[in-house]
């Protein structure tokens, strides 16, 4: 019995990207208010850059250019398909 159903409608996946986008803005305040310094905010930059690469690069990059054949549900789903071919 699966209980969560896929999101299909478009307003909802645009509220959930806004969302998102609103948990790390304030996330990020929170973190600046408490540490006010430019080496923090700029350290704080290029790590939210980095992670939105590496996740680009887990899911599109490897689809699109990689591993054509495999469709990807989730950071743990592509772990488990990396430690796979590691078995190979």
């Amino acid at each position: 019995m699966k209980l969560v159903r896929d999101l299909t409608s478009p307003w909802w996946i645009y509220a959930k990207a806004v969302g998102f986008v609103m948990i790390g803005l304030a996330a990020s305040a929170l973190i600046l208010l408490q540490m006010p310094r430019w080496d923090v905010a700029i350290y704080l930059a290029i790590s939210i850059w980095a992670f939105a690469r590496a996740y680009y690069f887990a899911f599109y990059v490897v689809e699109h250019y990689i591993d054509p054949n495999y469709r990807y549900a989730g950071l743990i789903s592509f772990l488990k398909h990396i430690w796979n071919l590691r078995q190979k």
